[in-house]
């Protein structure tokens, strides 16, 4: 189920006070228009990618998967819950390359805990937009 426009956003991002930034000023402003709102970082679209597994937006995580990596369609395991993630490192390669390692929690539908430790590799490609490649799960 989607989060208001007006909740904290799911990414868990805070502002400089550690208060939860809103989802319309945080991951909300790329997933709901990507088209004309970029996110500007590898992290910030592993943020909003995060997020938009939250909401269950496969039209944003499809946009934002490199070409050439990207699947045909996308599904959600249904009644899973997304529960938190952790940016552990954000580290730029160059100037269309980086990497993100997060670890994000859920819980499925029985209500068993799962942790997804991934290191994700990001592209900046010649439309200037960062795109999802793959990621190495830990």
């Amino acid at each position: 189920m989607a989060e208001p426009a007006a909740g904290p956003c799911p990414c868990g991002r805070t502002d400089a006070r550690r208060k939860p930034l809103a989802y319309a000023q945080c991951c909300g402003r790329y997933v709901e228009d990507f088209a004309h709102s970029p996110a500007p970082d590898a992290e910030s679209l592993m943020r909003s990618r995060y997020t938009a597994f939250v909401r269950e937006r496969a039209d944003y995580l499809l946009a934002t998967w490199a070409a050439s990596h990207r699947p045909a369609e996308l599904s959600f395991d249904a009644g899973a819950k997304w529960l938190g993630l952790e940016v552990r490192q954000h580290s730029v390669q160059d100037a269309t390359h980086a990497q993100v390692e997060f670890v994000a929690r859920s819980r499925d539908a029985s209500g068993r805990a799962h942790r997804l430790h991934e290191r994700s590799r990001f592209v900046r490609e010649d439309d200037g937009r960062w795109y999802y490649v793959d990621g190495e799960l830990f």
